[in-house]
């Protein structure tokens, strides 16, 4: 019970964090977009994206320090837990520096040489592709002290970092519209000022409170191969992952110039927003994973691994359905200018994350364990198609969002992937997984879009003359309230001018596919002793604050 509690308690500091840096970034990226405009706004996150395919390298050892650090302090060696921090971060200076040779070589000349970028605009483009590279750095040489806090379940801190970081971030969006200077220059620049206040933030505070993380020059060859053999597989699966990702991004830039790339970059920006709750709710969860099995718990470990994949998809669809539904009217009130193909993506990739979001706590699991060398080859393997498929496909003349299908084709093939190597290695049963997750997650996936859907294409002109005309009916009998004599008389007007019936609209399509998914999750989602617990969390929270 008390991991239990350490995890709620994790997720509802960061799901503070996330809220608050939803906020600003759906904010901020209106007012970038609109600040750089659509082209500007492509070549940022095109460029972004040339080194980001560098991340490999890095999100290679990241997994691995911190699975290990996990694992350590699950076994409560922590003299061990030493070695493995210093030895990470050697082994994150030797990345950095391979990553600067790749990127000041070969990624030039790649951006020099193969991206489509207007003549007048590639001073900026290499610019942006400094700082990117310092900010890239930057983030990676903090990959040890983020893994640190995360592995020992301060999450306060992380939450509490993130919050200066959006705010500064919010600061340079305000900055990039007061000043004259070449703006996406600008705010290239900032951003990397930005990396580098977290970066020492990160630094400090680790070496205040944890001693682990006193760097002292450490080197022990057997651990250094135990690092690179786990890093060496995570690697190919993360190749996999930035083909994926960056790799069709760069695809669809050579086929279909920057302003699919600026569609694509919002779509996913949204999906970021979004994806925050599950990611927030798996960060908490992901250390318990690892430490029940050091610990050998695999009762907890497998309880953890089928909640966790269940209620990230309900967390995800809870939020996802209303923005699926109404993307159209939510982008156009956002940024105002939406760019084509926008809204496509936008709801694909809300579908693959969905998707995706059932195996992280199988990946995490799949970590726990060291034995990935299966398990990388197999998915990462599958991962790696899309971009072939995807070449294939827009050479054939099909539309940018093919390769979102593709995504989806092979996010489900991965899924199922997973679940037959995993079960030999944790003695994790198909049957149980199909039976308790994927049976309950297509149910509410299918019935709760039915009422938002009618409620949807019910919304019309009538429908709002029908609430004009029968709204103050249906209040006469409460006339001696004066909220509500307020309403019988002015709501027809407000009906009546029509000036919001897309307000109107969203609103009653949003409220009806939140009744509609939290009612789907209870009658078919949960299972009877959940639906007892939800009950007495409910009647405790009601009672206290009747109290009140």
């Amino acid at each position: 019970m008390s991991k239990n509690k350490i995890i709620a308690k994790n997720t509802i500091l960061l799901y503070f964090r996330m809220l608050l840096t939803l906020g600003v970034t759906l904010y901020t990226s209106r007012i970038v977009l609109n600040t750089l405009g659509v082209v500007d706004f492509g070549i940022y996150n095109v460029v972004g994206g040339v080194v980001i395919m560098f991340s490999f390298l890095n999100s290679a050892m990241s997994s691995a320090t911190q699975r290990f650090l996990s694992y350590e302090i699950g076994k409560n060696d922590y003299e061990q837990l030493k070695k493995v921090f210093s030895m990470s971060v050697n082994i994150h200076v030797i990345i950095a520096l391979i990553v600067i040779i790749l990127a000041e070589t070969a990624g030039l000349w790649f951006l020099n040489t193969k991206l489509i970028i207007p003549l007048e605009r590639m001073e900026a483009a290499n610019w942006v592709y400094q700082f990117s590279i310092l900010s890239f750095v930057l983030t990676m040489m903090g990959v040890p002290y983020n893994a640190t806090i995360i592995a020992n379940e301060r999450m306060n801190v992380y939450a509490f970092v993130s919050v200066v970081e959006v705010a500064l971030k919010l600061i340079v969006v305000f900055a990039l519209v007061r000043f004259g200077y070449d703006k996406l220059k600008m705010y290239a620049i900032l951003i990397s000022c930005v990396s580098v206040i977290v970066w020492m933030t990160y630094k400090v505070y680790c070496k205040r409170n944890f001693p682990e993380s006193n760097y002292r020059f450490f080197w022990e060859k057997s651990l250094y191969k135990t690092l690179m053999n786990y890093a060496g597989w995570n690697l190919f699966g993360n190749i996999a992952a930035i083909a994926m990702g960056q790799g069709v991004n760069i695809l669809l830039n050579l086929f279909f110039g920057p302003i699919v790339n600026s569609a694509r970059g919002i779509a996913f920006q949204i999906n970021g927003a979004v994806s925050g709750f599950v990611i927030n709710f798996q960060m908490a969860m992901n250390p318990q994973i690892i430490k029940s099995y050091a610990a050998d718990d695999r009762k907890y470990m497998h309880q953890l691994i089928f909640q966790g994949s269940k209620y990230s998809f309900f967390l995800l669809f809870f939020i996802a359905l209303p923005i699926f539904m109404e993307a159209e009217i939510i982008l156009r009130w956002w940024l105002k200018i939406v760019p084509e193909h926008t809204v496509l993506f936008c709801r694909l990739v809300l579908i693959n994350t969905l998707i995706d979001c059932i195996s992280g706590p199988l990946m995490t699991a799949a970590q726990a364990t060291g034995k990935i060398k299966k398990y990388q080859a197999v998915v990462g393997g599958f991962l790696l198609l899309i971009l072939p498929i995807s070449y294939v496909l827009l050479k054939k003349g099909f539309p940018p969002e093919i390769t979102l299908y593709v995504s989806i084709s092979v996010s489900i093939i991965a899924l199922l992937a997973r679940l037959f190597i995993l079960r030999p290695l944790l003695n994790l049963s198909i049957l149980k997984f199909t039976r308790t997750v994927l049976i309950p997650i297509l149910l509410v996936a299918v019935i709760s879009v039915i009422f938002p859907l009618i409620v949807k294409y019910s919304v019309n002109q009538e429908f709002i003359q029908y609430l004009a005309i029968y709204f103050p009916l249906i209040l006469k009998y409460n006339l001696n309230q004066e909220l509500i004599q307020y309403l019988t008389v002015y709501f027809p007007l407000i009906l009546k001018c029509n000036i919001n019936q897309e307000l109107i609209q969203l609103f009653t399509v949003g409220i009806a596919s939140i009744l509609s998914v939290t009612i789907s999750i209870y009658l078919l989602g949960l299972r009877n002793e959940e639906q007892v617990f939800m009950k007495n969390k409910l009647r405790k929270f009601v009672f206290k604050t009747k109290e009140r």
